[in-house]
């Protein structure tokens, strides 16, 4: 289905629901998360995958957000993630710790449409304390039964959101070698995404582009946003703006420089129709 915007995408998010995220290096749709904050989304739950960045940031930052699971919340070298960091001191969101390898378990659990899958790496680490409901249990097949592994529920979210170079007109989206997203769209209910166009013909049957795009099936939306992304990088498409996010870095270290961020960067005519 192809939608106007991403404003049109952001309004199928309902308050409160559990929302996947990836990480600034592998496709964020930022430009959903702009459109949530103008939709004065609230309660919802974010899942990393694996670590969360930039769209996290001003998400929480505008209100948006009631918890974050993530293993890592994150500017890059730009340092500290200021909204999420001013909205854990003050208590306003929850936050469920997790590992890489964990989150990616537990979605791959469900991609396989199974209740909970093994990992071994969590044991001897503090976070089982923080994870009552990660399991440890004996490995049935150790021969004397002395050999624990760790049980992960599998985690579907409600919304994979996500931005990609192109959509074709069957509705398949092609990503590259980025397949976070493709994760997080066989183990989310729906997935929405933003591309920079829309071609003609089907992906699947092109032998250099189907190995890269993730089927139809998937897909749940689509809406053209150009420069989607901005300001993390997409692929050959266009670079990460280093200058704009130490910018924003620099105004969201207060209450009042964020603030007048969104109303120049998310609020804005301009920043609307962009």
């Amino acid at each position: 289905m192809l939608l106007p915007s991403a404003d049109a995408l952001a309004a199928r998010i309902p308050d409160g629901a559990l929302v996947a995220i990836p990480p600034d290096n592998s496709l964020p749709s930022v430009a959903i998360a702009k459109a949530l904050i103008r939709r004065r989304a609230r309660g919802l739950r974010l899942l990393g995958v694996p670590v969360s960045g930039f769209a996290t940031d001003i998400l929480i930052g505008a209100g948006c957000v009631a918890e974050v699971e993530t293993s890592a919340v994150s500017l890059g070298e730009a340092g500290f993630a200021p909204r999420f960091s001013a909205a854990l001191k003050a208590g306003r969101i929850v936050v469920r710790d997790a590992t890489c390898p964990a989150i990616h378990t537990m979605l791959q659990a469900a991609e396989k449409g199974v209740p909970f899958m093994p990992l071994r790496g969590l044991i001897g680490s503090d976070i089982l304390a923080n994870r009552p409901d990660w399991k440890v249990m004996p490995n049935p097949f150790a021969e004397d039964g002395a050999d624990p592994i760790v049980l992960l529920p599998a985690k579907q979210p409600d919304f994979a959101i996500f931005h990609a170079a192109m959509a074709d007109s069957a509705g398949n989206v092609w990503l590259g070698r980025r397949r976070e997203c493709a994760t997080i769209a066989h183990a989310s209910k729906a997935a929405l995404v933003t591309v920079e166009r829309v071609v003609e013909g089907n992906f699947l049957e092109d032998e250099r582009l189907a190995a890269g795009a993730i089927n139809a099936t998937y897909i749940d939306a689509v809406a053209v946003a150009q420069r989607g992304a901005h300001p993390v990088a997409l692929l050959d498409e266009y670079g990460f703006d280093a200058a704009y996010v130490a910018d924003y870095a620099r105004a969201a270290k207060t209450d009042d420089g964020f603030r007048a961020w969104l109303d120049r960067e998310v609020f804005a005519p301009k920043a609307v129709a962009a």
